[in-house]
């Protein structure tokens, strides 16, 4: 589904599938921390769903991964 949107000037279009789905990775690695940091903000929260544009699945499958990477010290609980 592509649509496109006017909002402030600037013109986006809405994903088919979430970047996980398409990259065709079944459970993201609390190791990757790449990857991971690019679903948090500057402060340390993860995007939401609409936000990061991941589907439900992939969506849960980084929240566990980012509080294991927490837990272990790899990640921290604040920016």
């Amino acid at each position: 589904m592509a649509m496109h949107k006017q909002k402030g000037g600037r013109r986006w279009r809405e994903q088919d599938s979430c970047r996980f789905c398409r990259e065709k990775v079944r459970e993201i690695d609390y190791k990757d921390i790449q990857a991971l940091q690019k679903l948090l903000s500057g402060r340390g929260k993860i995007f939401s769903r609409k936000r990061s544009g991941n589907c439900a699945y992939h969506q849960r499958s980084a929240q566990r991964a980012i509080k294991r990477a927490r837990f272990i010290g790899l990640l921290s609980y604040q920016g």
